[in-house]
């Protein structure tokens, strides 16, 4: 029996992990995000009501559960308080009293946001995609040991001279490299101050408190953002996110023991998408790309901005399993496959020399490459909208499904068909 899951996205992200994390919620005591920024837009759909989450964990919705924020998140205050007082409003309760925050965790601050723009700005045609938020900038604070972290406020005289140091920093490539306007110091001050009183108590030992949950033998939901082909070290690079999106992530991210990720659920869609730029193998641009993109809705919870669409990557999911470590995976969106004459799965791809390969080469340059070798399925023209039964749905939509276990080589645990929390058709439950 898993006492703890691990729930991570299996392609380029937007794979609808926020629905299934609020659904495993009802099982857990806690949901607890390891690693992004408020890049990533998780949307949940109880009864009809609509709810987008960015930073906040998915199983805020659930009353009586506590939600926190690892030290791999890169936090955003204005995001943060802003989604809570959507919550608030919304009429979620005690929403500041259930969420704690690592106090290892960096904060995203004006100037990161500034540098984050200008460079992708500069970058002309060549743009990466990223959404502008200072995402990638506060983690290279991180890394390079200057961060602004959660705990930091507890100290004023501390922050004070942290911001000023890497204002010094950051105002020489504004304005010097990227003809941008100087971040002025008491701008920057001013803003701490005006979110410092509402954080303070939400600060907490994260680590400790989900080691001793898993000691009461509490069961715990780690949520990852993004996607793995994002990841920064095994993802499509340079056209990646900026933190690590795989399952191993979650111990480094939320500071508690590898033995306590004991199931790893990937979160698959039943095409593919990807959002900004990058290789896309199976990428279409016809009519059926375009009615993937419609039927659905693939446009950015948080951005706005349009998927591309393609036939399923069973290639590209076997190279997340294996890094991943995937212990089954959930399907989902399959109702968007309904009404198709055929379905078409990639099974390896062709490269440039004429070899073929079963999985996804890592890099964008290798990527590129890649030509993709189909193999076609019937479709089916029945509806599983909304299906709650593996049996109910049509038979080439089982063999669809089927399918891709048999190419990828892992089982499928769950299947959505639709967004609504009930509209998820359960296989093999991951806390069992």
């Amino acid at each position: 029996m898993a006492q703890n899951v691990v729930v991570i996205g299996a392609q380029w992200g937007d794979e609808g992990k926020g629905k299934i994390v609020d659904w495993l919620a009802e099982q857990a005591t806690g949901v607890v995000r390891f690693q992004g920024g408020h890049n990533a837009g998780h949307t949940l759909v109880v009864n009809g009501k609509k709810t987008i989450l960015r930073l906040i964990p998915s199983g805020i919705l659930h009353e009586k559960l506590d939600c926190f924020i690892g030290s791999g998140v890169v936090l955003s205050p204005e995001a943060l308080l802003g989604e809570i007082d959507e919550l608030n409003a919304a009429g979620v309760p005690n929403v500041e009293q259930r969420l704690k925050i690592a106090d290892t965790a960096p904060l995203i601050l004006s100037y990161h946001i500034a540098l984050d723009q200008a460079r992708e700005q500069s970058k002309g045609d060549k743009k990466i995609g990223t959404t502008g938020r200072g995402i990638g900038p506060a983690y290279e604070d991180k890394v390079a040991r200057r961060a602004v972290r959660v705990g930091d406020l507890l100290n004023m005289d501390a922050v004070a001279e942290k911001v000023r140091a890497n204002l010094a920093l950051y105002n020489a490539q504004l304005v010097h490299l990227h003809g941008a306007a100087a971040i002025a110091f008491d701008d920057v001050m001013n803003q701490i101050n005006s979110f410092r009183a509402r954080i303070l108590p939400m600060i907490a030992d994260v680590p400790r408190t989900l080691y001793d949950k898993n000691q009461r033998g509490e069961r715990l939901l780690f949520e990852g953002a993004q996607g793995t082909l994002l990841d920064i070290d095994y993802g499509t690079y340079p056209f990646v996110t900026s933190s690590n999106c795989l399952a191993g992530a979650a111990s480094a991210g939320a500071g508690v023991p590898p033995q306590m990720l004991q199931y790893v659920l990937g979160i698959v869609k039943a095409y593919t998408t990807r959002v900004g730029g990058g290789p896309f193998p199976t990428e279409l641009f016809d009519d059926i790309g375009a009615g993937l993109a419609e039927r659905g809705n693939e446009f950015g919870s948080v951005t706005g901005r349009p998927r591309r669409c393609g036939w399923f990557d069973a290639a590209a999911l076997k190279r997340s399993i294996q890094i991943n470590g995937i212990t089954g995976m959930c399907i989902t969106k399959l109702d968007v496959m309904d009404g198709m004459d055929e379905v078409k799965i990639c099974t390896g791809y062709t490269l440039p020399d004429g070899s073929t390969t079963d999985i996804l080469p890592f890099g964008a340059d290798a990527v590129s490459g890649c030509t993709p070798v189909y193999e076609t399925m019937a479709g089916w023209q029945e509806s599983t909208f909304g299906v709650q039964s593996y049996d109910a749905l049509p038979d080439n939509a089982k063999k669809y499904l089927r399918r891709i276990e048999e190419v990828c080589g892992a089982p499928i645990a769950m299947v959505s068909t639709g967004p609504d929390r009930e509209e998820t058709i359960l296989i093999q439950h991951p806390f069992a």
